[in-house]
């Protein structure tokens, strides 16, 4: 009822906007300490009826990191109960020498890639596209696939294509959305928007980039290349354009602003990169040959694109298309069909046999070959050796599909390095009936927002708890990817923190009224001696309406972060195979195709999950 020279309607926005800071800050740390708590039904003796009694017990891990691996993990041991992944793997080369469940990828589930059973449909190709779901919840997260959309290419036998989008939000995939195209999909390419260093457009230009955001690029047999959206499942398609002989499209790789289409005839059609909107000109297409057949793949090495055609490899600069070629195989009649990079190397599969080679991915030196080989008894009558039909590299395994429906893995080195191989190689027992036509790897950074780092042990007694205040700053301030956790470090001793009231007030020391203050005993009828030197201030003095002045916490109404954080990133991965059928391999090597439900002529998508990496 009083007039203070320094209360006034911008302090009371700022006290009521602390409050409601206070309240959010609150419940984080009721939603962190959920995230922390572990709850398990554990069954019990039966009461004297004989009714099953069973009890909760509650663990408190020390952070929700512990949690959601813990979590992941007890998912993953449910999935190892299931008869298919008892065993799931044996060693190509030993007898009856299985592999326990979780040294090995476990398959999650097997199903129809089409909604309707068509021999005329034929699996060609398949991409991950990594868009993050924020409405899953915490469990979802630790225990689903790795978040995004399986998008899978096919053909018809009418020369029509069709593409379908799975949503790998869930414990299985989900088809969300088919849509014809004009011809058979050979190919499918992710492009990700080039960040603003990457391009020498001015800032207009950039502008334009950042609002085309990720695109989906497909590759048709009719020599079209089709550019979609990948922000959702509307699939609208930002442009069309087709190479001037309408030459099949077999594979896509973005470099920088470059994109290079493989075609049927031994070239590579390389596009510039529009600067007004970020998609492709076709007008400012080149051609590169590289041989008299067929160029079948390619492969982003640093700034330059690995092309293969016949049994050599022409390396093509991005900016120059300067051209450098190497013998990838010593039989001309031999061509490459796959390759896959894993640190300093790139591993090879080839049309005929079933051998892999390596080479340096500088010197284009060999430097290993491997021969995949398999159980004759896996193989159908008459068929003496496996041919290489697909080619993958994650989590430190080289995943090997075949045209006997089989993959084989091998362990690599997950270091950057050479990838050569010195373990023993691995046989899936689960298995397509026809060739496998493509192998995947999804992966995505979990959530943030369900990863929040929280101790019970570094709860605070005051208003506020800092390690909070710092993730609601962080939240706006990094990448989605980035987690903070505090590190083991001793740390010195601080004093209670709680939050600064941010305001912008000009000095009142002028203003008629009493002065409002922090000190203890307030301001009296006559000056304290502490308002004389106060008077002096220039802006107002901000220490009168904090509720800590801390600077290790705000400055300047933002966070300085505590030493001792490290990012940490909470990695889900999972592997994901396509091919005509399914059946079982036993133990002894034998094939059992009734027992699996599924025709041997259905197009069928397998997926193999791996444990959280944390």
């Amino acid at each position: 009822q009083g007039e203070y020279q320094n209360l006034n309607t911008t302090v009371g926005q700022d006290w009521c906007l602390a409050l409601q800071r206070l309240i959010r800050i609150k419940e984080e740390q009721i939603q962190c300490a959920n995230k922390c708590r572990l709850r398990l039904m554990v069954p019990g003796k039966p009461d004297k009826s004989g009714r099953p009694v069973s009890f909760m017990v509650v663990f408190n891990t020390p952070n929700s990191l512990s949690k959601i691996s813990w979590v992941n993990r007890l998912h993953l041991a449910k999935i190892a109960q299931r008869e298919e992944n008892m065993p799931g793997w044996v060693f190509a080369d030993d007898d009856n020498k299985t592999k326990p469940p979780f040294w090995c990828p476990l398959l999650a589930c097997r199903m129809p890639a089409f909604t309707i059973k068509s021999k005329d449909l034929k699996l060609e190709t398949a991409l991950h596209n990594p868009v993050q779901c924020a409405l899953l919840g915490f469990s979802a997260a630790s225990t689903s696939l790795p978040q995004g959309y399986l998008w899978v290419g096919s053909r018809e036998a009418d020369s029509r294509g069709q593409v379908d989008i799975f949503s790998l939000n869930r414990a299985t995939p989900r088809l969300v959305k088919s849509f014809p195209v004009g011809a058979p999909a050979l190919c499918l390419e992710y492009v990700t928007r080039p960040e603003r260093g990457d391009s020498e457009e001015d800032g207009g230009d950039a502008e334009g980039l950042a609002k085309i955001g990720n695109t989906i690029c497909v590759g048709l047999s009719d020599g079209s290349i089709l550019v979609y959206g990948s922000v959702d499942t509307a699939t609208q398609c930002l442009q069309t354009f087709q190479n001037p002989e309408g030459i099949p499209v077999l594979c896509l790789q973005h470099s920088a602003n470059f994109l290079f289409a493989g075609l049927t005839n031994g070239d590579v059609m390389v596009y510039n990169r529009r600067g007004e909107d970020g998609l492709w000109d076709p007008t400012s297409s080149r051609q590169v040959t590289v041989g008299p057949a067929a160029v079948k793949t390619l492969l982003g090495v640093e700034a330059s694109v690995w092309a293969c055609c016949a049994n050599q490899i022409t390396v093509i600069e991005g900016s120059t298309l300067h051209t450098q070629s190497v013998e990838a195989h010593p039989d001309p009649a031999v061509s490459v069909t796959h390759m896959v990079r894993a640190g300093g190397g790139v591993w090879m599969a080839f049309s005929e046999g079933s051998s892999l080679r390596l080479f340096h991915t500088e010197t284009l030196e060999h430097l290993q070959e491997i021969n995949v080989s398999t159980r004759p008894a896996y193989l159908d009558p008459g068929q003496k050796a496996i041919c290489v039909t697909s080619l993958l590299i994650c989590q430190g395994l080289l995943w090997v599909g075949t045209a006997q429906g089989i993959i084989v893995t091998f362990p690599v080195p997950k270091l950057e390095g050479i990838p050569k191989i010195t373990g023993k190689a691995m046989t899936s027992l689960n298995a397509h009936s026809g060739p496998v036509d493509f192998l995947v790897a999804t992966s995505s950074m979990l959530s943030p927002d369900l990863l929040k780092r929280d101790s019970v042990s570094d709860r605070l007694d005051s208003a506020s708890d800092p390690s909070a205040a710092a993730r609601e700053e962080k939240k706006r301030s990094t990448s989605p990817e980035s987690l903070q956790q505090a590190s083991g470090s001793p740390q010195p001793e601080r004093r209670p923190k709680g939050v600064l009231l941010q305001y912008r007030l000009r000095s009142t020391s002028q203003l008629p009224g009493k002065l409002l203050s922090a000190e203890p005993g307030g301001p009296t009828a006559s000056p304290a001696p502490f308002l004389q030197d106060w008077s002096e201030h220039g802006p107002e003095d901000g220490s009168i309406y904090e509720l800590s002045d801390d600077p290790e916490i705000w400055v300047r109404g933002r966070t300085v972060l505590r030493e001792g954080f490290q990012k940490e990133r909470v990695a889900s991965a999972a592997v994901v195979s396509g091919g005509r059928g399914f059946r079982r391999l036993n133990g002894a090597g034998l094939a059992d195709c009734g027992s699996s439900g599924a025709s041997p002529h259905e197009s069928t998508l397998m997926v193999w999950q791996l444990p959280l990496t944390v």
